[in-house]
């Protein structure tokens, strides 16, 4: 049976496909568990949520499936390197970004408040609601924290966008790693080497990955159908986890404009860039992408960044100014159909079936 092998052993589950884990309010208790309850794997993102909230989240989760589902954070979840820094980087933003606020008739914010760490406080409730599945993005854990996981008995995820990336999760003892590749809608999980050096295609990561390194492997990136599945499959992949196709459902937190634009000609075109967040992410392409595309040294360290264009973000919505706001959008989105979580989970499991059957 080509669902039987050591990922839906492990982890528990009847079919390997995954949901990608997004971050911000993309992820939904609905979607999570509408993946989980059909035989997949739910993910919830969870980097942004104080540790209370990913309590509460957890508990919400468990309230609507028996299921496993998997809970991810950033280890790094920030690029902050001293104040003075950050000063001179909000000036250069300024300098940069003022002809679109301009343009949408806005003041420009002021610089962003001090940002600190949430990440080892949000890791200390991983051990008070011991989830099935933990994964974890930009960077490495350390083993011990790891064998603790084990030993609490939660499956542990890495992702790499790189074949070092992904020795470097294997030696720490990671049980499963993601190979999230070039195609991908998003962040750049990327924390050996610059994202912009770690762009990497799916299938060609699949293989380098798949020689080297022992576990199983996730394929991440470019895949939103049953042939996709397949094409993981005969590479080396043990399961897929499918992001843009199913941001695009009913079920999940994106703004109902930015689905319509996942189904429409704009996702065509998409372009990694830094100029939304600070951090190298894939979206639609839009005129700000296209202006900025290489003036990385001009836009403030992640999160800074995100919250600086936050209101230029939440304008542009409300002027219906839609080329000035950044859609995440993996590659693969002009393929897509379903705009039913339910729908696409039954998709994908009936066309890898007759496939690979």
């Amino acid at each position: 049976m080509w669902n039987k092998n050591r990922i839906t052993e492990l982890i528990g589950i009847e079919y390997p496909i995954f949901q990608g884990p997004f971050g911000g309010d993309f992820s939904t208790v609905e979607l999570t568990t509408t993946v989980s309850n059909l035989g997949g794997l739910g993910g919830f993102g969870a980097y942004t949520l104080s540790p209370r909230e990913i309590y509460d989240i957890h508990h919400k989760i468990q309230s609507k499936t028996d299921k496993p589902y998997n809970l991810n954070l950033w280890v790094s979840d920030n690029d902050i390197i001293d104040e003075k820094h950050t000063k001179e980087q909000y000036q250069k933003a300024v300098e940069t970004f003022k002809p679109y606020f301009d343009l949408l008739d806005i003041d420009i914010p002021a610089p962003p408040p001090s940002f600190e760490s949430r990440f080892q406080n949000q890791l200390e409730v991983i051990f008070d609601i011991k989830p099935k599945v933990f994964s974890f993005m930009f960077g490495l854990l350390n083993e011990n924290i790891i064998e603790d996981l084990h030993h609490q008995g939660t499956v542990v995820l890495g992702n790499a966008t790189t074949l070092d990336e992904a020795v470097a999760l294997e030696k720490t003892g990671v049980d499963i790693i993601v190979a999230s590749g070039f195609e991908s809608g998003g962040h750049r999980p990327s924390f050996l080497d610059r994202s912009e050096l770690s762009t990497t295609g799916t299938f060609a990561l699949i293989q380098l990955i798949r020689d080297r390194v022992k576990i199983p492997v996730v394929a991440a990136g470019g895949i939103a159908n049953g042939h996709g599945i397949v094409g993981a499959f005969q590479l080396g992949a043990e399961a897929v986890q499918i992001g843009t196709a199913f941001l695009a459902t009913e079920e999940s937190g994106a703004l109902a404009v930015h689905k319509e634009l996942l189904f429409s000609a704009a996702a065509k075109s998409t372009t990694l860039t830094r100029a939304y967040t600070g951090r190298l992410g894939r979206g639609i392409t839009t005129k700000i992408t296209k202006d900025v595309l290489t003036a990385t040294d001009k836009i403030l360290p992640f999160p800074l960044q995100a919250q600086f264009m936050r209101t230029l973000r939440k304008a542009a919505l409300e002027q219906q100014k839609n080329d000035l706001v950044f859609f995440w959008s993996g590659q693969i989105a002009p393929i897509l159909k379903h705009k039913k979580a339910s729908t696409l989970m039954k998709s994908l499991i009936e066309e890898a079936s007759e496939l690979l059957q």
